[in-house]
């Protein structure tokens, strides 16, 4: 039984209850009366496939307290950090974003992507810094880096942190001064190398703003691609829900045909969009029901943690998805979705499900269902990687009469 791990007793997502035997990277059996060689008991607990965090900022992460926003709005963060990050060393990066990290890890993602900026006052040290946290972490974690390109659009300055190792080209169209000109850069330089891509697109309640249109147009239908590997994902898009609901269809089809993931963020664009709006503000989402009914990739993620984008937020997968059965009117089940399956899926990582042959990237949780799980978010939890548990929190709780 060496090198076997049990999983006894768990409860799935569909309420029933099975024994789990994890071998290597995989899941090997799911049954009842399993043998295995380490034992976890998970009588109580529900067990269901990891959660994947689709868009993180780990280079920003935790600096709240540091780094001043006196608007509140993306503006002002954008300001508050550019003054701030230019003092950063390598090292602070990577002290704050291997703490983000782990706290993901914790909370049960076992993937995670994060945007890195590249350029501006910070240069690539938080490249460097990133770089060197995904190697120290890859035994825990799968953690992706996005090249945020800052405005205007360096070619150079993309490649060079792409040389340093980063995995995704990124970018900021909407905030360009040639919105077009970013998205024919960020593109190109993807097909150059043969990589996957992840745009801030639309982080605007402006509906004249759609440039998720142009997106989907350049990078063309999955047949037309560099690369039978490669992802095109579309981050923000908050003007997609602005637009009347034929326009909102319409895109949504544009977008499903040329197979472009959207991931919609509650937490950071809740904080951010509708600021000086009074009466019925915006809530700053994507058209959800309109891109799920055109069978669009939607991921749902955190974004930002506690820094000048967002001032809270407990990097908890759970949290994200309890904002979109909230804000975005989603099942628990489907919001979950948006956190596991689809996000993994945004990410170009195989699926992840409690069955033989799947990845062994699972979260157990203290729940009697999947909707206790997405409401209460308790944080006993045991977290498996690569098919070993990488993680377990134990909360005690005492109630004084």
């Amino acid at each position: 039984m060496e090198g076997r791990t049990l999983l006894r007793g768990a409860t799935l997502g569909d309420g029933s209850v099975v024994d789990v035997v994890l071998e290597g990277e995989h899941i090997a059996e799911v049954g009842t009366g399993l043998a295995g060689g380490a034992v976890h008991d998970l009588d109580g607990w529900m067990l269901l496939p990891a959660p994947a965090e689709p868009h993180a900022h780990l280079d920003k992460a935790l600096t709240a307290d540091l780094v001043d926003n006196p608007t509140g709005d993306l503006a002002g963060a954008i300001v508050g950090w550019d003054a701030v990050c230019g003092g950063l060393s390598a090292q602070d990066f990577a002290s704050r974003a291997r703490t983000a990290a782990l706290r993901l890890l914790a909370n049960g993602c076992t993937a995670v992507r994060s945007h890195v900026n590249v350029g501006g006052p910070s240069g690539l040290r938080a490249v460097e810094a990133l770089v060197g946290v995904r190697a120290e972490l890859a035994p825990l974690m799968d953690l992706q880096l996005v090249a945020l390109i800052g405005t205007p659009t360096d070619r150079g300055l993309l490649c060079a942190a792409l040389d340093m190792g980063v995995d995704v080209v990124g970018g900021c169209p909407h905030l360009d001064v040639d919105p077009l000109q970013c998205l024919d850069t960020t593109v190109s330089v993807a097909a150059d190398r043969g990589l996957s891509v992840d745009l801030h697109m639309d982080e605007t309640l402006d509906p004249h703003h759609l440039w998720v249109r142009d997106l989907a147009r350049v990078v063309g239908a999955p047949g037309d691609r560099w690369a039978d590997d490669v992802t095109v994902a579309a981050s923000h898009c908050v003007s997609h829900g602005m637009q009347d609901p034929a326009t909102q269809h319409l895109v949504a089809e544009e977008l499903a045909e040329a197979d472009v993931a959207v991931v919609t963020l509650p937490q950071t664009n809740l904080f951010l969009q509708a600021r000086g709006i009074a009466q019925a503000p915006p809530r700053g989402l994507a058209g959800l029901q309109a891109l799920l009914a055109a069978g669009v990739t939607v991921a749902g993620g955190a974004d930002n943690l506690q820094d000048p984008f967002n001032t809270v937020g407990r990097a908890d997968p759970l949290e994200t998805a309890a904002l979109l059965v909230m804000a975005g009117h989603l099942s628990p089940p489907a919001a979950y979705e948006t956190v596991t399956t689809a996000a993994r899926r945004a990410l170009g990582l195989p699926p992840v499900t409690v069955a033989p042959g799947s990845p062994a990237e699972l979260l157990a949780v203290r729940a009697p269902s999947l909707r206790a799980a997405v409401a209460d978010a308790p944080l006993d939890r045991m977290v498996f990687a690569k098919g070993r548990l990488v993680a377990h929190t134990a909360v005690e709780q005492t109630i004084h009469g």
